[in-house]
């Protein structure tokens, strides 16, 4: 079951399962990973300076007008530094990620004076700067040495000749690369296995430069991107702009149905009893009086239906007698056969919001059901789980729904909008809808909404 919200993890090409073994040294991935290690070489030295020049500045110079506003301008500049190993981990490593909320700077000149001193995203840059200056050089020497050390050993055969006459112990000369005090490659099996630890050793090498760049992700990701907290409260903003807009389209469709539905057939009833009552008052024909009168109470039901169908769409009714009994009668009223299983529901203590979020979201997702998927029959299953309402719906429809964003005019609508307003209470909603069907809905919801 996929779920439709987002998770902070991100999977990368640079899976160790996606590089055969044997071809790792041959591998792009490998080569990518090694010459990340020698640009960080490169900016390890200015980036470490930096680091310890911003926290040496803010020590001497923090209790000054200008030394506050040098030190909030070195440390914003952290964000440089990490937009910079973003990239290069975006190019090199195979691994995107996101950068933190922009800095914003407050206003008022004190608050704007102090503010970039307490900028979270440009201390974690200055911190990344700080811990891999020494996982650098490890890593680049490692690598490097590993990688010169197989090249070395597997082409000695060939370059060895070349190479100056050593005298051993007992006088006599060798030509080769002298391993201990006395012994020297310089025979065809001395030489083969030589190559052979070398071919181990460039075997060894792209695994090794992948650890080293496994721990730069993991410090790319931890201390360059945005942390958990800010990205809940990023997805916060975001679903509870969804649900104002969403409840700000309800008002004006409300409005829309008030004014050219209920509004118009009123005042068509207040005409035809204005007519009905000249008739009357003018000794004009009974019949058509009559006539008038009942064309009149006729509009009047008419009118009061469609103000209950409003009224049903601001608060359903039944939800005045519970979720459970709520979700029976949409059964009964919905465009095809649906099957309801409320006896995991419990007590019903559920707060009006999630009452009123699960009620319009099963609505829509049987409605859904009966007009898109060609489905014969649906069911409806209601739970307590802890302190959560699982809602559950399924169909046994044709199946390939999927979540669509905002339309062209930027609304929310389908299971775009149905997800909106599961987030603006902190729930989930997951979908599995395969071609063919069924599709099962699966969605999460507080029992009580958070101040």
């Amino acid at each position: 079951m996929a779920p439709v919200t987002s998770a902070p993890g991100v999977r990368t090409a640079a899976d160790a399962a996606s590089v055969p073994f044997l071809r790792a040294p041959f591998h792009r991935r490998s080569w990518s990973e090694y010459g990340y290690l020698w640009l960080a070489l490169l900016l390890a030295p200015f980036g470490l300076a930096y680091a310890v020049a911003t926290v040496s500045l803010g020590a001497g110079l923090g209790v000054t007008v200008v030394g506050l506003f040098l030190v909030g301008a070195l440390v914003l500049g952290g964000r440089g530094w990490a937009a910079t190993y973003r990239g290069m981990a975006a190019s090199l490593l195979g691994t995107t990620v996101p950068a933190p909320a922009p800095y914003a700077r407050p206003r008022g000149f004190w608050r704007s004076l102090g503010a970039p001193l307490a900028d979270a995203a440009g201390w974690r840059a200055l911190l990344f700067l700080g811990v891999t200056f020494p996982l650098t050089l490890v890593a680049f020497v490692v690598s490097t040495t590993l990688l010169a050390t197989g090249l070395g050993a597997t082409t000695h055969w060939a370059w060895s000749r070349w190479l100056p006459l050593q005298q051993a112990a007992d006088g006599t000369l060798h030509r080769g690369a002298q391993l201990g005090t006395d012994w020297f490659v310089d025979t065809p099996p001395r030489q083969a296995a030589l190559a052979a630890a070398g071919v181990l050793v460039l075997l060894a090498w792209p695994w090794v430069t992948h650890l080293f760049a496994q721990l730069f992700r993991v410090l790319t990701r931890t201390l360059l991107g945005p942390t958990r907290a800010s990205l809940r409260v990023a997805e916060l903003h975001a679903s509870r702009a969804g649900a104002v807009e969403g409840a700000e389209a309800r008002l004006r469709r409300i409005e829309r149905d008030l004014h050219d539905g209920t509004q118009a057939r009123l005042v068509a009833v207040a005409m035809q009893l204005g007519e009905a009552r000249e008739q009357l008052a003018g000794g004009g024909d009974p019949a058509l009086a009559a006539e008038l009168l009942g064309t009149a109470h006729t509009s009047t039901k008419e009118a009061l239906t469609e103000l209950r169908e409003i009224a049903r769409g601001i608060h359903p009714p039944a939800l005045d007698s519970g979720l459970a009994v709520a979700l029976e009668t949409l059964a009964a009223r919905a465009p095809l056969p649906v099957a309801v299983d409320t006896a995991g529901l419990g007590d019903d203590d559920l707060s009006p919001a999630v009452e009123a979020i699960a009620y319009f979201t099963v609505a829509e997702l049987l409605t859904n059901a009966a007009k898109h998927s060609g489905a014969t029959g649906a069911s409806v299953l209601a739970a307590r789980r802890d302190a959560a309402l699982v809602l559950r719906v399924r169909d046994d429809g044709r199946g390939g729904a999927v979540v669509s964003g905002p339309d062209g005019a930027g609304r929310r609508t389908g299971l775009a909008g149905l997800v909106e307003r599961v987030r603006s209470v902190d729930g989930t909603l997951d979908l599995v809808s395969p071609a063919g069907g069924p599709t099962v809905v699966t969605v999460t919801l507080p029992t009580r909404t958070r101040q």
